[in-house]
């Protein structure tokens, strides 16, 4: 044996670890990612069914199941992932783009004067989305369980509605419901939700955003859903959808399909749709068979 070998130098254990500036939250797979959204919003519809029939028990036990999972928190977290840039998840940018084309591209450099557009984001994960970083939006953003200073712990449902008087003070250009509808678990909700949005949009014509902007699109509702809830449901479908908005006062301004969502503008064209509350739509089948899924959104 040989007396000269060197011993080789314990590392202390901070070494071991990495330094702040490289050191990343572990990401879940895209796969995974999918796997956990979908669970959570199979859960919550599952809770949904057992309260309608009454059934506390069975509703307490999928509560415990999806707190074991992870709860809203590790759905957000999942969702947040589903959004980074790095799988392309911001959806805002597909309003961004609609709007720059319709202008010509006169919306950046705040070309649009010194107020900006309002936009309510409900359902808001981040602060730095394409909306918030376009430089037109005063943004504001509101969700369920609140990651980020920036962002209101509030729902939509309870936020209250601006009187007429105070629209244009406390109104918005846009409403933003971007994977939001879809999330909420019982149809009559999901038609009460829609049905809220007028009654914080503001229709009064303001001379710094330009006529060319107000005659296009605002104000607005910026929708976006899992494209299966339109493709691929047994009780909604493009029409359906379109006469549930029509009846509401809206008018489709922009659509786009993607695999995995589908994106809408919904210009508010009839003020009457704020006073649409008599209007019915039932859950009709329009679209059979085994492999379809049951999003449904009914108006009562």
């Amino acid at each position: 044996m040989t007396a000269n070998k060197k011993r080789k130098k314990t590392r202390l254990l901070s070494h071991t670890r990495p330094t702040l500036s490289t050191w990343k939250k572990p990401s879940l797979s895209s796969q995974a990612t999918r796997s956990l959204i979908r669970k959570h919003h199979n859960l919550q519809k599952q809770i949904h069914t057992a309260l309608s029939n009454g059934d506390n028990v069975a509703a307490d036990a999928l509560r415990a199941e999806l707190a074991a999972s992870g709860g809203l928190q590790r759905y957000q977290d999942a969702s947040i992932q589903g959004q980074s840039a790095e799988r392309g998840g911001d959806t805002s940018k597909v309003l961004i783009e609609w709007m720059d084309k319709m202008l010509l591209g006169k919306m950046h450099g705040n070309s649009m004067g010194n107020q900006k557009l309002r936009m309510l984001e409900v359902g808001a994960l981040k602060v730095d989305n394409a909306c918030s970083r376009s430089g037109i939006f005063d943004v504001t953003r509101i969700d369920l369980h609140s990651q980020h200073p920036s962002i209101q712990t509030q729902d939509f449902m309870e936020r209250p509605v601006p009187s007429q008087s105070m629209l244009e003070e406390g109104g918005f250009d846009i409403v933003s419901l971007s994977l939001v509808v879809n999330y909420v678990g019982d149809a009559a909700r999901r038609g009460e939700m829609l049905k809220r949005v007028s009654g914080f949009l503001r229709v009064k014509q303001r001379a710094h955003t330009g006529d060319e902007l107000n005659s296009s699109i605002l104000p607005a509702l910026f929708l976006v859903l899992p494209a299966p809830c339109v493709t691929n449901s047994r009780y909604l479908d493009e029409e359906t959808l379109e006469a549930i908005m029509t009846a509401l006062g809206y008018v489709q301004t922009m659509k786009k399909f993607s695999k995995k969502l589908v994106y809408y503008v919904w210009s508010l064209a009839s003020v009457h749709g704020r006073k649409a509350r008599d209007v019915v739509f039932k859950k009709n089948e329009v679209r059979p068979g085994r492999q379809r899924n049951n999003f449904a959104i009914i108006l009562q």
